[in-house]
């Protein structure tokens, strides 16, 4: 999938795309699935949590790297060879995959059918095409749109069908099955909120990174930095650009274009002109897309300081349960919007930019919740789900996270509603 994201065919766009959301449809929750068999094991059981928090690192150690070597293949090469790179990526793995399968293949084991589990031919009929068909009409019939486009409507609503079913998964089960069943559900109830708000990083926290942060580096960190990808220049050559208010909010004709006219990047628009570059001179600026990689830095670095600190708890037999865990990454993760409640104090409401080392502090501490939830969640999946159920409901997880990154951008979508950037 990623390799024919290489290539500039719209119809191998929409082919990849198609190969990427199969592969990792596949892929996500069974080797999930697969790590917690590893844990089955009586004599490992005890350090489940454990196992998903080094899984969840690595995870994130990819994500880090990723916008490094993707950007300095963009700048350098193009965009073809920045998604060639992350499909030889994959090969990559899977070649690792297949090299340690010795070390897993005794775990990779079927379970045993019971009477009441629907067979994959029903669970198409009466779950996947009836997603498909709510989702298209959802698209087509409702004039407008409910929840800000039609994409997101007819994702929202195609899910409907297939929330159902895990509900009917609970509803059907035996009477050993039905209560760890139904504390999934609320589990993932729960994930879909969480995500909602922690995905605002690539919304909300990207347009704060981008309009309202003072994103200058020093003459001397421009040559590393521009090696990695991590450069933009900008200067005060008056240019055609987007029309925007003192709150960064683009303002839009009769047609409903946005407005454009000539001015200087809009960068300038919240930054003193003493601190404006002279003519001819440009300002270096630290590229938005660089914060990204803030959090799945703080993942690999604070992953061996939260998993030395559980196994602290455990020789002290005061370990937190696993839903106890879930319960603080909540708690931790919405105090982590308080930070940037300071930010926007700090920078007057967006009328000056404020330092980046806010974006630094909220994605430190949203990413200590990260940890305390995500991966404890999968190690719950893992704890609580049928033997037999173990990948459908680690499906289920993952439904609940995609649920939760739409909802995100929803939420993103009152950005511009809110005059006091403090209340969003």
């Amino acid at each position: 999938g990623y390799l024919g994201l290489a290539m500039p065919q719209e119809w191998a766009f929409y082919l990849s795309l198609g190969l990427i959301i199969f592969g990792n449809g596949f892929f996500k929750p069974n080797i999930s699935t697969l790590l917690g068999n590893l844990y089955s094991d009586a004599r490992y059981s005890d350090l489940k949590d454990t196992g998903y928090n080094i899984f969840y690192m690595g995870i994130n150690l990819g994500a880090f790297l990723a916008p490094f070597i993707a950007a300095w293949l963009r700048n350098t090469y193009g965009w073809g060879y920045a998604f060639g790179a992350a499909g030889l990526g994959m090969f990559l793995g899977v070649i690792i995959f297949w090299m340690g399968n010795k070390h897993y293949a005794e775990v990779d084991v079927r379970k045993p059918v019971e009477a009441n589990d629907m067979p994959i031919g029903r669970i198409v009929g009466i779950v996947m095409m009836p997603a498909v068909v709510t989702g298209v009409l959802a698209w087509v019939l409702i004039p407008g749109n409910v929840f800000g486009s039609d994409s997101t409507d007819a994702f929202l609503f195609g899910a409907i069908p297939i929330v159902l079913f895990y509900f009917s998964l609970w509803w059907k089960a035996s009477s050993n099955d039905r209560e760890p069943i139904a504390a999934l559900l609320a589990i993932f109830a729960v994930v879909v909120v969480f995500w909602a708000i922690f995905k605002q990083n690539g919304t909300a926290l990207t347009i704060w990174a981008k309009s309202y942060t003072d994103r200058e580096i020093s003459a001397p960190l421009e040559t590393p930095a521009s090696a990695l990808g991590m450069v933009q220049y900008v200067d005060t050559t008056p240019k055609e650009v987007e029309d925007y208010d003192k709150l960064f909010r683009t303002r839009t004709g009769e047609d409903g274009k946005v407005v454009m006219k000539q001015g200087v990047d809009p960068y300038f628009n919240n930054l003193p002109e003493e601190r404006w570059p002279s003519p001819g001179e440009k300002l270096i600026l630290i590229s938005t897309e660089i914060f990204q990689s803030i959090n799945p830095f703080f993942v690999v670095l604070l992953t061996p300081i939260v998993v030395s600190f559980f196994g602290f708890l455990r020789k002290r037999k005061s370990e937190p349960s696993t839903p106890a865990k879930i319960g603080w990454g909540l708690l931790i993760s919405a105090l982590s919007t308080l930070v940037m409640v300071g930010a926007v104090w700090a920078g007057n409401n967006g009328l000056e930019k404020s330092a980046g080392w806010w974006l630094v502090g909220t994605y430190a501490v949203v990413t200590v919740g990260e940890l305390f939830l995500s991966p404890m969640g999968l190690s719950l999946v893992s704890k609580l789900s049928p033997p037999r159920l173990t990948a459908l409901m680690m499906g289920g997880w993952f439904l609940s996270t995609s649920i939760g990154n739409k909802l995100s951008g929803v939420l993103a979508s009152f950005w511009d509603r809110y005059d006091n950037k403090e209340y969003f």
